[in-house]
């Protein structure tokens, strides 16, 4: 069976410790031996499907858990049943002859639920294919990323969940292969994976980032194109109020050419001290796509200049000593930062993937975000710093750029997104300072969203605010899924009944 129980009733604490499941009954999903992929998704949907049987008559409430890779407690559920896909994880292709006529299978992979972003990436690297985008860290489930929304960082594209093409979901009720209205994969492949087809375009918007809502995902058709290279350049430079109106603008050309190279980048990111930000200087990241080659030279994840997640070292201290916090948060800064190649430094290169780390387990780190229209970036990134330096909290603001990502309940909704992060050491005062920015920016009525997985300061009634007539048809989508109430409680939570995603 690829379904084990793990042990007795207890606790499980997530990767980045910051959240427990108490009196947790836990099991996990495996990978079996089958030589075709949709034999093998067969089998283990079938399992899931009995297990969630089993646990209607259990009465007891379930979770799917990939790597427990969340800081927030979007994945956390006392006295359930707990999931875990991490080692249900193969990556099978698709050939021609499993799609639907005039469908192009060569970017098409199937890839098993607990297959990490680092697996998938590494999969399609080895067969001249590359992911478009992702998150700053590849240590997520494929799966996990996409049902929370973790944004993209590349201009031009929008979300993880968009390399989505098709995803099988398991509920009591059925085992449902769900794809847009035009197609994607024959109906005897669908067949042979045990599914049932489901070929909707608001199903399968919902089914992109369903936030754990909408069942158990077994299985995804995941999307690729061919392998690039990037060239990263990384600095420290100060930033100007009119460069803030540049990248507003979406003018990356000219803020490209005043901090680094003078060409289009494919990617902006900006970290920045709200104490004083005009007069300390900015980490500065840009990445260039080039057409790929086999002969670059080599680099290490840390050369490329991936990771920047050491700010979590002086917490103790900032915590104590918040009339130094401006300067030691800018030490913290230069301290945590990953050296990367500057203008003046032969350039290197790698692949989308080789620029992707893991991240070491942040439990002392705190992780919100919001998302804004880019248009309002420059009048939202001060009235931000404003509030960090009349209320303290020990964060960094980081900035990235994206187009609207897919998914009805995708955060980065706006044509042109610009996404802030506050990454930080853990405290109240942390804590409080980001409430008051999100007070702060909705008296302005500035419109804005939030990362799912994140500390999000989420209701019911703000999260029907914030994406209006898309939480609808996400609601509709979910009714039809899951037309039983007692099977959309089944995969609910204390915190997802709260976001009125499982009620």
């Amino acid at each position: 069976m690829p379904i084990v129980r793990l042990g007795d009733e207890g606790r499980w604490t997530n990767y980045h410790g910051t959240g427990t499941c108490e009196a947790a009954t836990r099991f996990a999903l495996r990978s079996g031996d089958a030589e075709r992929g949709r034999d093998e998704i067969a089998i283990a949907s079938g399992s899931v499907q009995d297990w969630l049987v089993d646990a209607v008559a259990a009465q007891r409430r379930v979770r799917p858990l990939g790597a427990g890779w969340s800081p927030s407690n979007i994945n956390i559920a006392s006295q359930c049943w707990l999931l875990h896909t991490r080692r249900f994880n193969r990556c099978f292709g698709i050939d021609a002859a499993d799609v639907r006529p005039g469908v192009d299978a060569s970017g098409l992979m199937l890839v098993e639920a607990g297959a990490l972003v680092d697996e998938v990436s590494d999969k399609l690297e080895a067969q001249g294919r590359s992911l478009w985008t992702s998150g700053a860290g590849n240590g997520q489930t494929f799966a996990g990323a996409c049902a929370t929304g973790t944004h993209g960082s590349m201009i031009a594209s929008g979300g993880i969940q968009d390399h989505i093409r098709a995803v099988q979901i398991v509920t009591p009720a059925g085992i449902h292969w769900i794809e847009p209205a035009t197609g994607l994969m024959n109906d005897a492949f669908v067949a042979a994976t045990g599914s049932v087809p489901m070929r909707d375009d608001d199903l399968f918007a919902a089914s992109q980032l369903p936030v754990g809502s909408l069942g158990i995902i077994t299985a995804l058709v995941v999307d690729s194109v061919p392998k690039f290279l990037v060239r990263p350049i990384q600095n420290l430079r100060k930033v100007d109020r009119a460069a803030l109106g540049w990248l507003a603008a979406g003018d990356f050309r000219r803020f490209s050419a005043a901090y680094a190279l003078d060409r289009d980048p494919d990617f902006v990111q900006m970290i920045v001290n709200p104490y004083k930000p005009f007069k300390r200087p900015a980490m500065l990241r840009f990445l260039y796509r080039e057409p790929w080659r086999d002969d670059y030279p080599r680099a290490t994840p840390g050369q490329l200049g991936a990771g920047y997640d050491a700010l979590s070292l002086l917490g103790r201290l900032l915590d104590d000593y918040p009339w130094a916090r401006g300067a030691l948060l800018q030490f913290a800064m230069k301290q945590g930062y990953a050296s990367g190649p500057d203008v003046d430094v032969p350039p290197v290169y790698g692949s989308w993937g080789e620029g992707l780390d893991t991240h070491r387990p942040l439990a002392d780190l705190f992780n919100a975000s919001v998302t804004i229209d880019r248009a309002d970036l420059a009048h939202a990134f001060e009235l931000i710093c404003d509030v960090y330096a009349r209320h303290g909290g020990s964060t960094v603001i980081t900035v990235r750029f994206m187009a609207r990502a897919e998914g009805l309940l995708a955060p980065a909704r706006f044509p042109h997104n610009a996404v802030i992060d506050f990454d930080g050491p853990r405290s109240p005062r942390t804590a409080d300072a980001y409430a008051r920015v999100v007070e702060r920016l909705d008296a302005e009525g500035i419109a804005f969203t939030r990362h799912w997985a994140k500390s999000c300061r989420l209701d019911a009634a703000r999260v029907a605010a914030d994406y209006g007539e898309d939480f609808r048809r996400w609601r509709a989508a979910r009714d039809r899924l899951l037309p039983d109430p007692a099977h959309r409680a089944l995969f609910g939570s204390e915190i997802l009944d709260g976001l009125g995603l499982t009620c």
